[in-house]
C-alpha cells in the first residue's frame, strides 16, 4: 500500500489491484462503467478487475472509500496503469470519458470529429444531469413516500418527458433525411457510443415499469433499448458477477 490513498482498512483486492479496477455495485450508474469496460475487453482485450461492495451497509461512507471518492458514491474507477498511480476517477460520465480517451485507441465508442464529440458529450450530460436524477427521484419517492403524489407525479412526468426527448432524437424527425436512428450520436443511423451506454443503463427496465399507454408514443426508444440490450458485452456488464455480496 504505497499510495497515501490506501490505509489499513482498504480492502486488499483494491490496494493490490493492477490495471483498471472498478469498485462498484450492480446499480444503473455502476452498470454504465461496467458495460464500457466489458466492451473494451471484448474489442481490445483490456483487462480489468472489480470489487463489489454492499452500499446498503454504507461501506462507501468509510474512510478507505472516501479517500478514493470524497462524495461516497459508487462506482469508482481506479487506474493503476499510469505514473503516479493509483489514479481514481469518480462520477460515471467522467469515467466513460476517461476510458474512451485513454483506452479506446480505435475510437470504437467515442468520436474524433470535434462536432460529433461535442454531440456525444451533450447527450451524455443530458442524461447525467436530467434523466438519471428524474428516474432516481421517482424511484425514491415511489418506494419511500408512496403517499406523496405531488413528488411522484412530478418525477414521473419529467421521466416521460425526457423519454420523449430521446424518442425525438431516435425517430430522426428533425434530421435532414428524417430517417430513424439506431443510436444517439453519429452520422446516418448513428454509432453506439458512451452516450447510449449512459442513458441505457438507466432506461433499460423503465419502460416495463410504466403502463403500455405511458410508453406507446416511444417506439423508437423501445427498439433502442432492445437493440443495446442484445449486445454480448452489455449482457456481461449487467451480469451476475456485479451483484452485491451476500
Amino acid at each position: 500500500m504505497a499510495s497515501h490513498l490506501y490505509i489499513s482498512s482498504t480492502p486488499a483486492e483494491v490496494s493490490s489491484a493492477s490495471g483498471l479496477h472498478l469498485i462498484t455495485q450492480n446499480t444503473p450508474n455502476g452498470q454504465a462503467t461496467q458495460i464500457l469496460l466489458e466492451e473494451l475487453a471484448a474489442v481490445y482485450g483490456t483487462p480489468f478487475t472489480t470489487s463489489v461492495i454492499d452500499i446498503s451497509t454504507n461501506e462507501q461512507k468509510k474512510e478507505w472509500f472516501l479517500r478514493l471518492n470524497p462524495n461516497g458514491r459508487i462506482p469508482v474507477l481506479v487506474d493503476n496503469t499510469r505514473p503516479g498511480a493509483p489514479f481514481p476517477v469518480f462520477e460515471t460520465s467522467a469515467q466513460l470519458l476517461y476510458l474512451v480517451d485513454h483506452f479506446d485507441k480505435d475510437h470504437k465508442f467515442g468520436f474524433t470529429d470535434p462536432l460529433e464529440k461535442s454531440d456525444a458529450e451533450q447527450w451524455l450530460f443530458f442524461w447525467h444531469g436530467g434523466g438519471a436524477p428524474y428516474q432516481g427521484n421517482l424511484n425514491y419517492f415511489s418506494r419511500n413516500a408512496p403517499d406523496n403524489e405531488f413528488a411522484i407525479n412530478r418525477f414521473k412526468n419529467e421521466t416521460l418527458r425526457v423519454f420523449g426527448v430521446l424518442e425525438i432524437r431516435l425517430s430522426g424527425i428533425y434530421t435532414a433525411d428524417q430517417q430513424p436512428r439506431e443510436y444517439l450520436v453519429g452520422s446516418g443511423k448513428g454509432k453506439y457510443s458512451t452516450a447510449d451506454i449512459k442513458a441505457w443503463s438507466w432506461i433499460q427496465h423503465w419502460p416495463m415499469r410504466f403502463t403500455k399507454d405511458d410508453v406507446k408514443d416511444f417506439p423508437h426508444l423501445l427498439a433502442w433499448v432492445e437493440r443495446i440490450g442484445a449486445r454480448s458485452a452489455v449482457k456481461l456488464g449487467i451480469g451476475e458477477k456485479y451483484k452485491k455480496k451476500q
